[in-house]
């Protein structure tokens, strides 16, 4: 079993910044990537952003050069830190892991980010 916790979720004004973190644990031997996808009220979820253990990262284009996403292979850990958020951010945000030569996406419950004034 892989557990993923996340946090750093709450309410943010348009403008401002927050700072999401994820923490893996359990089964987690061969991981090819950690990263975030979120999901907004009656939308699909969609990719944010998303880092190899290699190195190489993935932004979804909504959010390239405001958010940037770190990881630390090891431990086990991934940040997302958000700048200059918009309304538009509002939606619930997962960590997801998977592993490599797997296509099983682990998924953490979630976090809220809200961003209104």
């Amino acid at each position: 079993q892989v557990q993923l916790v996340e946090s750093g979720g709450g309410l943010v004004q348009p403008g401002g910044s927050l700072r999401l973190s994820c923490a893996a644990s359990g089964n987690i031997f061969n991981i090819y990537s950690m990263g975030w996808y979120r999901q907004a009220p009656g939308k699909q979820r969609e990719l944010v952003a998303v880092s190899t253990r290699g190195g190489s990262t993935n932004y979804a284009d909504s959010v390239k050069g405001r958010f940037t996403i770190s990881g630390d292979n090891a431990k086990n850990t991934v940040d997302l830190q958000m700048n200059r958020l918009k309304p538009e951010d509002t939606a619930v945000y997962y960590c997801n892991l998977r592993k490599v030569s797997s296509s099983v996406n682990y998924w953490g419950k979630g976090v809220l980010v809200t961003v209104s004034s």
